[in-house]
């Protein structure tokens, strides 16, 4: 399961890439990215993630 993250909403609150540092980091603004080098992320990962977004930044893409 993927995530997409909207940087136009985005504001760089970082409680994506605190909570789940294995799976995003932070560009040289604070906002968060998916890593590249992430592994396959769980359906619980992802779904947490776009509960702990305050913008609702995060969203859920289904392969």
């Amino acid at each position: 399961m993927n995530v997409n993250i909207d940087h136009e909403l985005c504001v760089g609150h970082a409680r994506c890439y605190l909570l789940e540092p294995d799976y995003i980091t932070a560009d040289e603004r604070g906002r968060g990215v998916v890593r590249d080098d992430a592994p396959d992320m769980p359906p619980e990962v992802a779904r947490k993630l776009v509960r702990a977004c305050p913008e609702f930044a995060i969203t859920i893409q289904r392969d």
